[in-house]
């Protein structure tokens, strides 16, 4: 795949580096070469033995842990929802659930940018995190990421192409020349590689120029997160932008965006769940149980409060599933890397 060199803002930087700080001892922690663990640690598991999480499984027992290498602690990343505050209560359910099913501790964390979290992948801090389909790709070439579960949505996953509702000077894409543009993060799919996608392919543009200023756009800018999207061009910051669909309605509905104050140009075609990644280079056993507690989850109220549908599950995923991602990164010239 041709390398695009895309500069890193400062923020980004500052937030890993700020990952590193809060997460030193977060990474696996190798038992003794004896494979013993340490005292407390064989207390706790010996505590846990035959205790059955709320997902119906059996925390792991100590013996296997320490046959395994398995680390004392394991760190999820979760991507935050401005719009529902209930959603952070919700994990921390999931996360003490996971560690009656393990056995062992989990440190939960709300997330900021995918690529803030892929370089904590990278760098041994986290060891499980939830990724747009984009950034599963960019995970598994930057820090061996390997796919666990995918995570279906309460309705059709799409990008929107928006502007303010009484922008008249913008109804199609062809208007987006020379307007100031918003993307979310250059490791998001619905806020960054599908609308590139979808404006190269329709427009005929040259995706190693697009955000340079004044080659299609006046300027480009990258929010950070999809309701930075929305409110900037609400608030006029950004002519245009391009968000997750589903956002518009959650910010509605949680009164952080008046109802009819933007518009949809156009949309992008479906995209592939979101799905949850885990490091390479966890014990094989620990991979496997992580999977078997997302698949047994059935918490009703976490996927009502979470995934807006207290029916769905977590579900099953295979490279194949996100084919069709990898194939957009060929052509808009994205690396992984």
């Amino acid at each position: 795949m041709r390398r695009k060199n895309n500069k890193v803002c400062a923020a980004a930087l500052t937030m890993i580096i700020g990952i590193m700080a809060v997460l030193p001892g977060c990474g696996p922690t190798v038992r003794a070469e004896n494979g013993s663990a340490p005292d407390a640690a064989q207390e706790v598991n010996t505590a846990q033995e035959g205790n059955v999480a709320q997902d119906g499984s059996t925390a792991q027992e100590g013996t296997d842990l320490q046959a395994e290498d398995w680390p004392e602690e394991i760190t999820v990343v979760q991507m935050p929802n401005e719009n529902n505050p209930n959603v952070g209560q919700k994990h921390e359910e999931f996360s003490r659930a996971m560690e009656e099913a393990l056995g062992i501790k989990v440190k939960e964390m709300e997330g900021t940018e995918y690529s803030v979290g892929i370089e904590g992948m990278a760098s041994g801090n986290i060891d499980v995190m939830l990724v747009s389909p984009m950034s599963y790709y960019q995970a598994k070439e930057r820090a061996n990421a390997q796919l666990l579960v995918s995570t279906p949505m309460a309705s059709e996953y799409y990008t929107a192409f928006i502007t303010q509702a009484d922008n008249e000077e913008i109804n199609s894409l062809e208007d987006l020349k020379g307007k100031t543009f918003a993307f979310v993060d250059q490791a998001s799919s619905s806020g960054y590689m599908y609308p590139k996608a979808k404006l190269v392919n329709e427009l005929s543009l040259d995706p190693d120029l697009l955000e340079n200023s004044g080659y299609f756009f006046d300027t480009v800018a990258f929010a950070g997160q999809h309701p930075s999207v929305a409110t900037g061009v609400a608030m006029g910051d950004y002519d245009a932008g391009a968000v997750a669909a589903s956002v518009i309605d959650q910010m509605v509905q949680a009164g952080a965006l008046e109802d009819g104050k933007l518009k949809v140009i156009d949309r992008t075609d479906t995209i592939p769940n979101p799905a949850y990644v885990v490091r390479g280079d966890l014990p094989e056993s620990l991979k496997a149980k992580l999977k078997e507690f997302f698949l047994n989850y059935s918490d009703a109220s976490y996927f009502e409060e979470v995934h807006g549908e207290p029916s769905i599950r977590f579900i099953d995923v295979s490279e194949e599933d996100y084919k069709v991602v990898y194939d957009t990164l060929e052509a808009l010239h994205i690396e992984g890397e």
